[in-house]
């Protein structure tokens, strides 16, 4: 991944922190969105100056197409799409509103359509792309209490997988990472510590998709990869 541009969204959340390291360490140069410049500055504390100016922060509002094309337009090129964006929401069916539905596929399925979209006509301008989403495990296992994040992550694995069948005979690829739950932050403090050392580690997610980002994944596409700790 040595000088590839990589566009990261989600860079300033939880599991962003633990994959830049990674990224940077293979020496990309990284574009990361944000929406709060509160978080950026949280983020830069944890990087090196010299790694620092590998990196370019551009506010945008990923679910909001013309943000989206604005931010994809004003970029040199982009090798690489990582898109972390997304989250979690519980609540059973019967109980739950169509707003907070409606929510839950905008922030996890409708930003991956259109960071997909709008990155992967960049791409085709150059004829090489890695585009890397992020499902969940339950995309293909859903769970009780889950259904609207469930349904949500089953059509990023859907969307990514067409994608894949449309760039045939490219070089550009589309995988999909399916994790279970991940160490960070913000789900030791939802669901506390007791089974936190068998959840999937940062670090580890972040190997599994530097390789799907990387030349060493070029006949690989379309792949839904479990990533599902010790759980």
């Amino acid at each position: 991944m040595k000088d590839k541009r990589v566009l990261l969204t989600g860079g300033t959340g939880g599991l962003g922190s633990g994959v830049i390291p990674h990224i940077l360490a293979k020496g990309a140069q990284l574009s990361i969105p944000y929406i709060s410049p509160q978080k950026v500055e949280r983020l830069k504390g944890f990087i090196s100056p010299s790694d620092l100016s590998r990196i370019r922060f551009v506010e945008a509002n990923l679910t909001e197409e013309a943000s989206v094309e604005k931010l994809v337009n004003g970029l040199e090129r982009i090798d690489v799409l990582i898109h972390l964006v997304g989250g979690v929401s519980m609540g059973i069916t019967v109980e739950y509103s169509f707003e907070d539905w409606k929510k839950d596929f905008d922030l996890n399925l409708n930003t991956t359509f259109l960071m997909c979209k709008h990155s992967l006509k960049r791409m085709q301008e150059n004829d090489y792309g890695r585009i890397v989403t992020i499902g969940s495990r339950g995309a293909v296992e859903p769970a009780s209490g889950l259904a609207a994040y469930c349904a949500a992550k089953a059509g990023v694995v859907a969307l990514t997988k067409a994608i894949a069948q449309e760039t045939k005979g490219t070089n550009i690829t589309a995988n999909v990472v399916l994790p279970s739950v991940i160490d960070t932050p913000g789900n030791r403090e939802a669901m506390g510590t007791e089974n936190a050392d068998k959840w999937v580690k940062p670090g580890s997610l972040a190997e599994v998709i530097c390789f799907l980002a990387s030349e060493a994944a070029k006949d690989i596409r379309g792949a839904a990869v479990p990533v599902y700790g010790s759980i």
